[in-house]
């Protein structure tokens, strides 16, 4: 009989590490204790416009790229649908009274922000060349055995992105805008490693796409793929406990009829500090669980869901980042309720390719969770008006500031939706509904790292946590926590065929 494993989670990172297990001979059993799969994948519906919650565009997809050989390889490619974003300006970032787009791959990046900084085109070419030589390792795609030795002797793990930047170019301004998606990891001046900012960069360098018809359809492609290879994505199966004896994990409980189901390998998708609540067992030490619970967590989000009017807003093909110090850094680091918001992002929802006109967008901006922490434990939608009067405040102060930065935008407005860290925590189950999970800190490297392998021989960790978060992180990740179970070459093989 095929060995059996539970994955706990159907986010993104049990989805397709447990499609890697099903197509070499596992039999693979993923619990989600919500209605819905997906995790950071879920949308939710509202007057006919989908909104996704957490994966809204992506990168390197083009044939050959890395993205693209993991879609081939997931068997997303024509599931999947994506339309590009604009190659001449993927991203625009909003910067002192000025609007600086950053185009796709490096020939037209450094050409567009020289247009800017004349003076910068040499920094700007050895800016990129840096970073493909970072990228081009083969140790952040595959190889972490490398990774495990080179951890404290790369400079990619123990130099800081900001340090980096400040580098590469002298021109303070050009220094902001080469941040200028550092929310899309949160990044920490002094603290989040080069790597990171290496990684993000050259994914959507390469090429940008909004996913059409929403995040969901990966959830609902990675499912039937598991489902056909003989697998079972089952919700509404919260697991309230792994069960051990004296050597191993042995089964999970779920819900509240404590029903026991056996495997031979378990797999965690939670967020680490989620798994160690479902362990009750001498073979995960006092030390571990203090370390995993001391770690600090990427801070949360406050969003705005915005319903169009129909044909009125053309769609915008691009994302817009707006920052109100032109000090990026400040952005995660200096956050406080008194300067909400000191960023934010905004984006048109894709329902199908070449759209024509907006249906939705998705404006996003920092938040502590601590803003909203005396909610904890009520229910969605059930919150009471304080909490809805809130949310509306926060709103109305980001829809103000966009209709300052791109006019005319209020006048299309419909309706819209809110969430908060709350929202974000109940659906993602993420330590005070962090956004990216454990923060990676270039100067405390090994406390930071959280490997697959836990102290409980049978007993393995994947998803943002493990790896980086992000579609290709997450998806490095399942191969990373997958090799641990049977030889990592073969999958990296078998992706490389496809």
């Amino acid at each position: 009989m095929n060995k059996h494993v539970i994955i706990i989670g159907s986010g993104f990172g049990g989805l397709t590490c447990g499609y890697i297990l099903a197509k070499n001979g596992f039999r693979v059993t993923i619990l989600e204790k919500h209605a819905q799969i997906g995790g950071c994948l879920q949308t939710f519906t509202r007057d006919g416009v989908k909104f996704e919650t957490g994966m809204h565009y992506i990168g390197s997809m083009d044939e050959g790229q890395i993205l693209n050989r993991f879609f081939r390889y997931f068997n997303m490619i024509e599931t999947v649908p994506v339309s590009r974003l604009d190659v001449n300006g993927y991203n625009v970032i909003s910067l002192a009274g000025e609007h600086f787009p950053i185009a796709n791959g490096d020939e037209n990046f450094v050409n567009t922000l020289s247009r800017f900084f004349p003076k910068e085109r040499t920094h700007l070419e050895n800016y990129c060349n840096y970073l493909n030589k970072i990228t081009d390792y083969s140790l952040f795609y595959t190889d972490q055995e490398r990774l495990y030795n080179n951890l404290l002797r790369d400079p990619a793990y123990i130099r800081s992105a900001s340090e980096f930047i400040s580098s590469a170019t002298k021109e303070p301004l050009l220094q902001s805008i080469l941040l200028g998606n550092s929310p899309l990891y949160a990044g920490i001046e002094n603290k989040t490693p080069l790597y990171i900012h290496a990684i993000i960069h050259d994914f959507y360098n390469k090429s940008a796409f909004r996913i059409a018809g929403g995040s969901d359809l990966i959830a609902a492609s990675l499912s039937d793929s598991i489902r056909a290879m003989g697998g079972e994505v089952l919700t509404n199966c919260k697991v309230v406990k792994i069960n051990c004896n004296n050597t191993k994990a042995i089964s999970v409980s779920l819900n509240h009829d404590l029903k026991e189901m056996t495997a031979d390998y378990i797999i965690s998708n939670l967020h680490p500090c989620r798994t160690l609540e479902l362990l009750d067992t001498p073979l995960i030490r006092k030390s571990y669980r203090n370390r995993i619970n001391s770690l600090e967590n990427s801070i949360s989000n406050f969003t705005v869901y915005i319903r169009f009017k129909e044909n009125v807003l053309p769609y915008q093909n691009y994302n817009f980042h707006y920052a109100v110090d032109s000090d990026v850094w400040k952005n995660a680091s200096c956050y406080s309720s008194e300067k909400f918001p000191l960023w934010f992002l905004y984006m048109h929802s894709c329902s199908v390719p070449n759209q024509k006109y907006a249906r939705g967008a998705f404006l996003m901006s920092y938040m502590n969770f601590d803003e909203v922490a005396k909610w904890k434990g009520t229910r969605i939608g059930n919150r009471g008006s304080e909490y809805e009067d809130f949310k509306h405040e926060k709103a109305e102060i980001l829809l103000n500031l966009l209709e300052q930065q791109i006019p005319g935008t209020r006048a299309a407005i419909k309706n819209y939706y809110t969430s908060s860290p709350i929202t974000y925590l109940d659906y993602t189950g993420t330590e005070k509904g962090s956004m990216y999970g454990i923060i990676a800190d270039c100067q405390n490297l090994l406390n930071t790292k959280i490997f697959p392998r836990t102290r409980v021989p049978n007993l393995f960790l994947t998803g943002q946590n493990i790896n980086i978060h992000g579609i290709l992180g997450v998806m490095i990740g399942a191969v990373i926590t997958a090799g641990e179970l049977i030889d990592k070459q073969d999958i990296i093989k078998q992706i490389h065929e496809k």
